[in-house]
């Protein structure tokens, strides 16, 4: 009866161990990236904006793709996704504004990229892919379709303009 109450101990190799420890580390480097990538950079998930049928895109807000100003210097822009161009191909927003994309596809799987800005994802047919990013620098900054979609994949693209603050005032007030 004592034999089986002794403590039974497991042997671990001695290079099982150090997998073992390995393999520990480079899980907690892994999460410790991504917590970084949340808390520091602002690496968030592709928000899901809801569904639609891409066949009925004529009744839904895809039917007027475009610009929307929501007040203040935020923005809603509704973008098309297909073979092969974006809709709107241009769009011009002020320095500093906030926009919302709202972005599906009529036919087949494309991506969705902001030059020098954290917009990056796929663009599914029957899903509204939603992203919100600030423009801060004037420049004219590319929308990528940057998965491959076809033959004439590379001639995807569009155009955000961003006007330096004080231009976009003048066009405002004139436009008054």
């Amino acid at each position: 009866m004592s034999e089986q109450h002794e403590q039974q101990h497991i042997h671990i190799d001695e290079y099982e161990r150090l997998w073992l420890i390995g393999i520990t580390i480079m899980l907690g480097v892994f999460f410790a990236t991504l917590l970084a990538g949340a808390a520091i950079f602002g690496v968030r998930p592709t928000g899901q904006g809801g569904f639609v049928n891409p066949q009925q895109l004529d009744q839904t807000m895809f039917a007027e793709p475009g610009l929307r100003h929501m007040g203040g210097n935020r923005y809603e822009a509704v973008v098309l996704a297909q073979t092969w161009f974006f809709q709107p191909n241009v769009m011009t927003v002020p320095e500093g504004a906030e926009v919302t994309f709202y972005v599906t596809s009529r036919d087949v799987i494309h991506g969705f990229l902001i030059e020098h800005h954290n917009v990056n994802f796929e663009v599914i047919p029957g899903h509204i892919a939603e992203a919100r990013t600030t423009f801060n620098e004037p420049g004219e900054y590319k929308m990528i379709c940057s998965q491959y979609c076809g033959r004439a994949h590379q001639n995807m693209f569009a155009s955000i303009i961003v006007e330096p603050a004080e231009d976009a005032a003048v066009a405002q007030v004139e436009g008054d």
